[in-house]
């Protein structure tokens, strides 16, 4: 992207972002497929002396920086602004927006390298971000991409790093947990917007925690200061900037926690469904049959967006991929989405972006109003859904009736690919065994059958070699003409 940024005509402006409302500076608002962002004054200051700066060019040179340009004004802004609007900017468009809450540990520390190196690269030149929000982050497949421009502002003289306590709180923290204590973030972030405070922390420690690198001054102390000087933070920081605090304690601070972060590992354990692509119950007849099964509905046209929910280790994203632009891949189980996430970041991949989420209890809307944050449909459905080894674990392990699952997936809109594996597969043998006798009548082929065709058209079926298992493909009621797959149906 060329600097001093080209201007362009936008289209009309309709409707605010509402997760956007806590900086009155930037508010992000839509205008059909576009994605814009209005500055107030102060703001679009801001942003010129960003432009001019050389971690600017080389961090959106990169991609790292959301792509960005300044638009023409004009036009009708949306309502809502708290202050007047001097400028605005457009940005590419995130092909699906993820949250913390969603993403398996290599990517929360991907994206707290991220802000923390745009932070080092930006006080050089004097300027620094508001906050230290991985809501700020967005991934494009493997990438992570800094979205929140206007968060940058210049650094003001004898003022610490305002960002710190969050980046403690949405970062450090979470990470800390999932390294050290082998504890799973994802519920507590989503418990909290703001994450989880330094008291928080601190109870969830023991008195030996003290003693591991950077647990005492990052919990601990933070903790202790917190509850002794939390209701005077206008003095503080009056006597913060008074003591004539130097930004060299900033980029100290920062360098001190990226080395922290940086230095953060969690592996998987090794259990059935982190290696199940290899060990599972299929003949190897029926996986390479379900492969071109599957190949030949995503070859039939060029999808948009496909989901695969309950995609593992991702042997059908990475199939989805070959006839979509973005694939979203989802999975209850954190291991095979970490180590997909892995393998993809190593290939560069921009199309696969890994999610791990219960399907059963998805995300929803949260924050201010519910909306802060959005449900999953709600951030883009999908044009082809996979749902393979799927429908048994969602409805006989979480109770979740036949008739309701599949009125979810047609509430989506989408075209589907769904697996059905019979009451004698041995993975669903498995998941009755423990479960009382009758206690799932409706988990029967015929009523699946009859439920799938009231609420799509069943275009093709077949069953695998195995007998156990069985494929179908189905549209949406009244989408048109019939997919020709080219392979007759078996």
């Amino acid at each position: 992207m060329s600097s001093p940024i080209e201007t362009s005509p936008r289209p009309e402006a309709s409707r605010l972002e509402p997760g956007s409302f806590r900086d009155p500076e930037s508010r992000v608002f839509y205008a059909g497929d576009g994605v814009y962002r209005s500055l107030s004054a102060e703001g679009l200051s801001d942003f010129r002396a960003l432009e001019q700066t050389t971690f600017w060019k080389k961090f959106s040179g990169d991609g790292r920086i959301v792509a960005t340009e300044l638009v023409e004004d004009g036009g009708e802004l949306p309502s809502g602004l708290v202050k007047a609007s001097a400028g605005v900017l457009s940005h590419e468009r995130i092909p699906f927006v993820s949250y913390p809450y969603e993403w398996p540990f290599s990517m929360l520390k991907e994206a707290a390298l991220l802000q923390l190196d745009l932070n080092l690269a930006a006080i050089d030149e004097d300027m620094i971000s508001k906050d230290s929000s991985p809501y700020n982050v967005q991934f494009k497949g493997s990438k992570p991409v800094f979205v929140d421009v206007g968060s940058f502002e210049r650094l003001r003289d004898g003022e610490p790093w305002v960002g710190y306590r969050q980046f403690c709180m949405l970062y450090l923290y979470p990470l800390l947990l999932q390294s050290v204590k082998d504890v799973s973030y994802h519920s507590l972030l989503r418990g909290a917007i703001d994450g989880i405070t330094p008291a928080q922390m601190r109870g969830l420690m023991s008195v030996r925690d003290r003693f591991r690198k950077g647990f005492y001054l990052n919990v601990f102390l933070h903790a202790k200061l917190e509850a002794r000087h939390g209701d005077r933070g206008k003095e503080v920081k009056a006597e913060i900037k008074k003591a004539g605090f130097k930004k060299e304690l900033i980029v100290a601070n920062m360098r001190r926690m990226r080395k922290l972060v940086a230095g953060l590992e969690w592996s998987p354990p090794q259990g059935v469904w982190v290696a199940y692509g290899e060990r599972n119950s299929y003949t190897d007849d029926d996986a390479k049959r379900k492969d071109e099964f599957v190949r030949e509905v995503v070859k039939s046209k060029q999808w948009g967006l496909t989901w695969d929910i309950g995609a593992n280790n991702g042997r059908y994203s990475r199939i989805a991929a070959e006839g979509s632009r973005h694939v979203l891949a989802v999975d209850y189980d954190q291991g095979p989405v970490e180590l997909l996430y892995r393998t993809l970041r190593e290939e560069g991949d921009e199309k696969i972006l890994t999610l791990t989420m219960n399907l059963a209890d998805p995300s929803p809307g949260l924050g201010w109003r519910g909306e802060e944050r959005k449900s999953l449909p709600d951030r883009g459905a999908p044009d082809l859904l996979l749902a393979l080894a799927l429908i048994h674990h969602v409805t006989i392990a979480a109770n979740v009736p036949v008739a309701e699952f599949v009125d979810w997936l047609a509430g989506l809109g989408t075209s589907l690919v769904i697996e059905f594996p019979t009451r004698e597969d041995p993975m669903v043998e498995k998941l009755l065994a423990p479960k009382r006798d009758g206690l799932h009548p409706d988990y029967e082929r015929e009523r699946f059958e009859r439920v799938l065709s009231d609420a799509f058209d069943v275009e093709r079926r077949e069953r695998l070699e195995s007998g156990t298992r069985l494929l179908y493909f189905a549209r949406p009621r009244g989408a048109g003409s019939p997919i020709d797959l080219t392979v007759p149906e078996r």
